[in-house]
């Protein structure tokens, strides 16, 4: 399938490619340098979806004179349940056209939408942490982003979060829980799945998470909570430029008694600011959700995402969230699952929620 296309700008023509093997290196120091790229634009993404889930990947670029200058990654997700679509970036908050001029957006926006118009499918979506094509559907109440520099000394980190959520890092604190950076995932899979149970959220296959390590090493860390010998908390956090993202995370039963999220997430951001990393981004969460409480407990503000769509075979916007109330049935059933079922059923729905 080619969706190779050249069009002339002011400055120059531009021609859209997809991404081989050999562009690799170049892809990635693009982003690296690009100021609007996020650590879901590298290329091992690709890697990730076709080996994880065995989703296709349609990463596409921007070349003027042979140099990069606008990246596009797209994964394809089809499902009976869920529908057919192209996603930058599917498992990925943020996404969508990352360019160095406005001039190289159109070009491939363009190619995306006849790459969506070719494969059938129901709709285009880029996440985009700025609005980029106003005359696009949007949805830009669902979704926000957290994010916070990092103070350059512990102690100042400390006295920055807010009073109340500071006395629960200090519980932690005194109940003697300790952390680990881990080679293996079992531990986060085994925190992880029993919190997003409890949420009525289908878990991710731990071979996603295993292929996350392998494609990214040292930029995916895993961090774990442990009171004693007793596992009390897990996540798995990604490292790009001077920023670290704690991505996926959990507690077990034990954490609530222990406030063990709450120094997990203390305990990486000290961490970060030993590192000299200088932002931590929180994430993303819905509006009006337990976990938006509770990063604006950690005095972070909400930034807004912008989620936009091109409707090809779809006449409206998709709602695939747990907000959506036809899910609310499902989510109670899911919640009283036993976890070892819930771990066996979860990876083979995950895959298509990206």
């Amino acid at each position: 399938m080619s969706v190779a296309a050249t069009m002339s700008t002011a400055a120059g023509s531009i021609a859209v490619r997809r991404l081989q093997p050999a562009d690799h290196a170049r892809w990635d120091a693009f982003v690296a340098a690009c100021p609007e790229a996020t650590f879901f634009h590298r290329a091992g993404w690709a890697e990730v979806l076709q080996r994880a889930f065995g989703h296709d990947a349609h990463f596409l670029y921007a070349e003027r004179d042979g140099v990069i200058v606008g990246v596009l990654p797209l994964g394809h997700l089809r499902s009976r349940l869920f529908g057919n679509a192209l996603i930058s970036v599917p498992f990925c908050v943020y996404g969508g056209i990352a360019a160095t001029d406005e001039e190289v957006r159109r070009p491939l926006a363009d190619a995306a939408c006849r790459l969506a118009q070719e494969l059938g499918v129901d709709y285009l979506e880029l996440r985009h942490r700025r609005r980029q094509f106003p005359d696009w559907p949007c949805k830009d109440g669902l979704y926000v982003t957290f994010r916070k520099p990092i103070l350059p000394d512990e102690d100042a980190n400390l006295k920055a979060i807010p009073r109340k959520q500071r006395a629960m890092v200090r519980k932690g604190i005194e109940a003697g829980l300790e952390g680990r950076i881990e080679a293996g995932v079992d531990n986060l899979f085994l925190a992880y799945s029993e919190s997003v149970r409890n949420l009525g959220t289908p878990v991710l296959p731990k071979r996603y998470f295993q292929v996350l390590r392998e494609v990214f090493g040292s930029d995916c860390e895993v961090l774990t909570i442990r009171q004693g010998e007793t596992l009390v908390a897990s996540v798995l956090s990604f490292y790009f430029r001077d920023e670290v993202l704690p991505y996926y995370g959990g507690g077990t039963a034990q954490a609530r008694e222990v406030k063990g999220n709450d120094f997990m997430y203390w305990d990486l951001l000290r961490r970060s600011c030993a590192r000299g990393l200088r932002l931590f981004d929180y994430g993303r969460s819905k509006n009006g959700t337990g976990s938006y409480s509770f990063k604006k407990n950690w005095g972070f503000e909400p930034e807004p995402l912008y989620y936009e769509f091109h409707l090809v075979r779809a006449t409206q916007l998709p709602d695939i969230n747990p907000l959506n109330p036809k899910y609310r049935l499902f989510i109670a059933a899911w919640q009283r699952l036993p976890l070892w079922l819930s771990r066996r059923l979860g990876p083979w729905l995950a895959r298509s929620l990206g």
